[in-house]
């Protein structure tokens, strides 16, 4: 980690208002979506948090006036947002987005990866005939777009911040890399696609590849695994894949029942929210979480999340990026 900010702190703080105010603004416009709040925690035994790759441990509290209830801090909105949409009648087309916050105590941190998760959390409605690859791509151009033209837009007024991303984005399967680069780890994949094509959809996470191995983990009742991926764009800043956004088609009945099965976890065919999926109470839809720092990490060029963010950072982290001219936020005051 070797880049220093040409920014000040007060412009670095106007820089990352301005980029999430833009990206929000176009996000919400080509996606169709309004802006609704958003839960902090929810109770633990309606099954809404998000289990993540499955061994993540929430965190969890009691409360004076909620007797016998546990709560949960959030680890994402994947499951809350569907009901969201039926909550708020959304027809199909239509959409929602929120600012999610969410604590992940189990993460491993580093330049990309804080204990505090800030994502744009959106969820559209579709109709059952269109749960397919074509809208699963159209809604992905869509993104880009708004992420191509935040940075043109900011590389007007900070010019350091040239555009980096490529006209179009290209769409891989997991398959296909696994094919092209069986030699290669799953992550070493992704940063051989990313650094060839500067932005890539990477289709299909979660099940299992004709090797029998899975190329990343995914819950099993969110994304339905064969219409699903994540946005990687090549960080040149960091000279690695970076993934800016996680989304997919929903799953239905039939996803649903083969994933849980698939996954060994059966006993969450009798939480509500997965009993309310399976007797097609809720609405089919397409969603998905775009990382703010992420994002605004991206856009701003900058070497490590905690430029942009607020958070905590063991002391070790702290010194070697105030040695490398690093200014992690927590660490000013």
């Amino acid at each position: 980690m070797t880049t220093v900010s040409v920014m000040s702190l007060k412009e670095n703080e106007k820089a990352i208002s301005y980029v999430k105010q833009m990206f929000e603004q176009k996000l919400s416009s080509k996606l169709n979506l309004i802006k609704v709040s958003a839960p902090l925690f929810v109770t633990a035994h309606e099954g809404l948090n998000d289990n993540l790759n499955g061994w993540e441990r929430c965190v969890s509290f009691d409360a004076i006036a909620l007797e016998n209830t546990r709560l949960e801090v959030v680890q994402s909105l994947a499951k809350w947002k569907r009901l969201a949409v039926r909550y708020y009648d959304m027809q199909p087309g239509e959409g929602l987005y929120t600012d999610m916050k969410a604590i992940r105590r189990d993460e491993t941190v580093g330049p990309l990866h804080s204990i505090l998760v800030d994502q744009w959390d959106w969820e559209k409605a579709i109709s059952k005939e269109a749960r397919g690859i074509d809208t699963l791509k159209a809604t992905v151009q869509l993104i880009y777009g708004a992420l191509k033209e935040t940075e043109a837009e900011l590389a007007a007024i900070y010019p350091h911040n040239g555009p980096l991303l490529p006209d179009e984005i290209s769409f891989v399967t997991t398959q296909e890399l696994e094919d092209a680069y069986g030699d290669l780890s799953p992550k070493e994949r992704e940063n051989r696609i990313a650094k060839e094509k500067g932005a890539v959809f990477l289709m299909g996470i979660g099940g299992k590849l004709a090797s029998g191995e899975v190329h990343d983990g995914r819950a099993p009742d969110y994304d339905d695994w064969q219409l699903n991926g994540d946005i990687i764009v090549w960080n040149s800043v960091l000279e690695m894949a970076y993934e800016i956004s996680s989304m997919g088609i929903r799953v239905d009945e039939a996803a649903l029942d083969y994933q849980l099965r698939e996954s060994g976890c059966e006993d969450r065919f009798s939480l509500p929210f997965h009993t309310m999926l399976m007797n097609k109470e809720l609405p089919y839809t397409i969603g998905g979480g775009i990382g703010q720092s992420r994002a605004v990490m991206f856009l701003l060029r900058k070497s490590h999340i905690g430029e942009v963010q607020m958070s905590v950072w063991p002391t070790e982290m702290i010194e070697s990026c105030r040695k490398n001219g690093i200014n992690l936020l927590s660490a000013l005051i």
